[in-house]
């Protein structure tokens, strides 16, 4: 409250808004057109804050713009955290199931902990390009996997977009067939299907958290690990090992998760909105990643990196059994399988 004197020497008040709204003279409603809440969301990401090779930032400076031109800025605050801060992956995907976190970007493979079937999408060589992928989902591959996460983990997905490249393997050898890869620890997601994906290919599959790999490859741990370019880059995973071999097993989505606590809780016309933008977010994260591959394999050769072409057709034959082998182990991953398949060139 201010206090002022009149011109005849009378006290004159003057009670602020949240003054009055305190002392009850005020209603909730005129206080919410003097003031609009905001609402504050947490999006994690488990990558480094790079904006042009890290997929999270990518998503989430192309979301801020977004949100922007749906007029929505001021109304929806996404608060980012990237490279860990709010937790390993498999720590996270937990909070988004409980709604502790609201949102995260990260591959379709982490969910799979939570919901067997969501490692359909992680099947070696199930997909063939990005191009494929996008006309897989198109025709409505995603939508069984959405559905179960969402009735299995109490998560949405609410956009699709791409990793930065097709997975292939990164090794202190040159890796140019199944040979090359016996003995070698290879660091693979916390999953069984990338796990079981790269055993077959030949390698001493290692699960490990993504936050973990660097120092692990640093002290012999591991002999190298899957992953896209740009990841491998902006993570400088580039400093432990020297040979990249293009097996190019998996072309992995990337998906923005989104709890459905936090979806329920939303006005429902500022969350369509909202949905809105994420989804033209992830449009222009496909167009960036598809653009930043090539720049990303330039990259890893100016530090010394040797790319090397590989016998992909003999990884593919080793790796075809544990794909009828999931479908037998999950029968609900069957159509989307054989949708997937049907879109092969």
């Amino acid at each position: 409250m201010s206090i002022s004197v009149d011109r005849r020497g009378l006290l004159r008040s003057s009670l602020t808004v949240g003054a009055l709204a305190a002392g009850g003279l005020v209603t909730p409603g005129l206080i919410g057109r003097a003031r609009a809440a905001t609402l504050k969301l947490k999006l994690s990401s488990s990558q480094p804050n790079d904006p042009k090779f890290a997929n999270g930032r990518v998503y989430y400076d192309n979301l801020v713009k977004q949100l922007k031109v749906a007029g929505l800025d001021g109304q929806v605050e996404v608060a980012f955290f990237p490279d860990n801060q709010l937790g390993q992956e498999i720590d996270v995907i937990n909070s988004v199931k409980l709604g502790v976190i609201d949102m995260m970007v990260s591959g379709s493979s982490i969910a799979a902990n939570l919901v067997p079937v969501v490692g359909t999408y992680d099947l070696g060589y199930l997909f063939s390009s990005f191009a494929q992928q996008t006309k897989a989902f198109d025709a409505g591959a995603t939508a069984p996997i959405e559905q179960a996460l969402l009735k299995g983990a109490n998560i949405r997905i609410i956009a699709w977009a791409y990793n930065f490249g097709a997975r292939s393997v990164l090794a202190r050898k040159a890796v140019h067939g199944p040979e090359d890869l016996a003995g070698l620890k290879i660091r693979t997601l916390p999953n069984p299907v990338i796990t079981e994906c790269l055993r077959l290919m030949g390698a001493a599959a290692t699960p490990l958290a993504f936050g973990e790999i660097y120092t692990a490859m640093q002290a012999g741990v591991l002999d190298g690990l899957e992953h896209d370019p740009p990841t491998i880059v902006a993570s400088k995973f580039y400093e432990t090992a020297k040979f990249y071999s293009l097996t190019q097993h998996n072309f992995s989505p990337l998906a923005i998760y989104f709890s459905d606590a936090t979806y329920n809780r939303m006005a429902p016309s500022l969350r369509d909105k909202f949905i809105a933008a994420a989804k033209l977010a992830a449009g222009d994260t496909r167009v960036h990643g598809l653009a930043v591959e090539q720049d990303a394999l330039g990259e890893l050769k100016a530090k010394g990196v040797t790319v090397v072409d590989c016998d992909r057709d003999t990884f593919r034959k080793r790796v075809a059994p544990s794909i009828e082998n999931f479908v037998k182990a999950h029968p609900d991953a069957k159509p989307v399988v054989e949708l997937i398949q049907a879109t092969q060139v």
